[in-house]
Order: structure tokens, then C-alpha cells, then sequence
């Protein structure tokens, strides 16, 4: 006797699986409004706590518009470490996520997901601070400018997305979110970001100078008011995105291992 085997079912094509996982991790995220509205406020009430204030800074249309970069530099850190340590972190911890797990599809158009939604994130969280930067402050920025600007967070989101995937894959959801903070903002005081590095005493410029942070402030300063970055900036961002990308996908192996071997 013979059996009749039920064809198939296609799965659906990649770019399709990575928008569905982008759409229900953006809506999950959506869930929790006071998660959102933190990320999206704070970098904006830092420039008006910090910055409006201080006419010699909120009325020069170079000094605004770096400290503005800065902010924004760090709102892009938040969004990407944050959303990628401490919700890898969460996702892992409910019986959701080893389900999905499980299906056949690969796990590429789910990271693919989750980073598109964290780029999203990382725009959306610019749009209060740069409002308050326009309107309140005498920041601007030529067209030109404007389309290196969009194309630099991209730049920045991707060293510090690889981070917070190496934190959340590599972490329980206590002890990422405690990584994240204790990590997240060192890094930003220590790179410019709340302070123009140019005050900074000379052991802690030339220590700095080595950071991430200070490399993606850098750059992005560069591109938005033409200020000249150091010679290390670019080759130092590069070096610490190999190096977290490295650490990611350790931190993914060892995930699997750990829990689906």
C-alpha cells in the first residue's frame, strides 16, 4: 500500500518574513508607551534643559548644530541598545520567541527584522530633538547636509545595534538592561556627547579619542557643520564594529548551544 504525501507549503519569500517580523516587533514595542515616549524625550529635554539656555551655544549656528549632532548621536545609541540588548534580552526569557524558534523558516529574516525595526526606532527618536533643535535654537543644516545626516545613522546604528545583540543574546533580561545602562551612558559622557570634548582634560581626550562614541561624534559633527574629525575616527568606528560584530554572533552560537542543542 502507498501513501499519498501532501505537497509542500512554500515558505513565504525573505523580504516578506523580514517585514512581518519588523511590523510585530515595532507593534510589541508600541505596547509599552512609557518605554516609547522615554526613548523619544529624553535627548530632547536635554537640549532644553542644556543647551537653549545657553545663548552662546543656542544662538551660534555651528555650536547648536554640534550639540544637536551630539544628541542625536546618543539618542541613536539609546534606541539601538536598548531596544536590541534589553528586548533580545526580554524576547528570549518567553516561550514566544523559542516557538518561533522552531518553525522552519531561517533565522536571518528575523535579525533582519529586528534590526530594521531598531533603525525605525533610532529615526523616530531624532524627530523631538530635532524640532526643539530647529525651532528654539540656531541649528541648521543645508540639504546636502541633511541627506548626510539621514545616511549617518545608519553609520552609527550599526555598532551599537551589534552591541545590544551581543548583550541580549549573551544575557539574562536583569542583567542586560543593568549592561546597557552601566555601558550606555559612560560610553556617552566619555565620548562628547554631553560635553563638547574640547573641555575635556587632556588624559580623557586622548582616552576618548579610542571610544566608539567619540568616533561616531565625530563623524557625525563632520557631516552636519563640516568641523574636521580626528584622523582616528573613522578607523576606530570600523575597529569596534568588527569587534562587536564578532561578539554578537559568538553570543548568538552560544545561545543556540546553550538552548537548542
Amino acid at each position: 500500500m502507498t501513501t499519498a504525501h501532501a505537497p509542500r507549503t512554500a515558505l513565504r519569500p525573505a523580504w516578506s518574513l523580514t517585514w512581518l517580523h519588523a511590523r510585530y516587533q515595532f507593534l510589541e514595542t508600541t505596547r509599552v508607551p512609557i518605554a516609547v515616549l522615554g526613548n523619544m524625550l529624553f535627548p530632547g529635554l536635554a537640549l532644553l534643559f542644556f543647551i537653549v539656555p545657553q545663548s552662546a551655544v543656542a544662538d551660534d549656528p555651528v555650536a547648536a548644530t554640534a550639540a544637536v549632532a551630539q544628541l542625536g548621536t546618543f539618542a541613536i545609541m539609546s534606541a539601538c541598545m536598548f531596544t536590541h540588548g534589553a528586548g533580545v534580552a526580554e524576547d528570549r526569557a518567553k516561550p514566544f520567541d523559542t516557538y518561533v524558534r522552531t518553525l522552519p523558516a531561517r533565522p536571518a529574516p528575523r535579525l533582519a527584522g529586528r534590526v530594521l525595526n531598531g533603525l525605525l526606532w533610532a529615526y523616530l527618536s531624532l524627530v523631538p530633538l530635532v524640532l526643539a533643535g530647529v525651532l528654539l535654537t540656531a541649528a541648521t543644516l543645508s540639504p546636502l547636509q541633511v541627506l548626510g545626516a539621514v545616511a549617518m545613522v545608519v553609520g552609527v546604528a550599526v555598532p551599537f545595534t551589534l552591541l545590544g545583540l551581543a548583550i541580549g543574546y549573551g544575557l539574562s533580561v536583569k542583567a542586560a538592561l543593568a549592561v546597557v545602562q552601566a555601558t550606555l551612558f559612560p560610553l556617552a559622557f566619555a565620548g562628547g556627547l554631553f560635553m563638547p570634548p574640547q573641555f575635556f582634560p587632556g588624559w580623557l581626550d586622548a582616552v576618548s579619542q579610542w571610544l566608539p562614541s567619540r568616533a561616531a561624534r565625530d563623524l557625525v559633527v563632520q557631516v552636519t557643520t563640516g568641523e574636521p574629525a580626528g584622523a582616528l575616527a573613522l578607523p576606530v568606528l570600523i575597529g569596534w564594529t568588527l569587534a562587536f560584530a564578532a561578539l554578537a554572533a559568538w553570543a548568538l552560537r552560544n545561545d543556540e548551544g546553550r538552548r537548542f542543542h
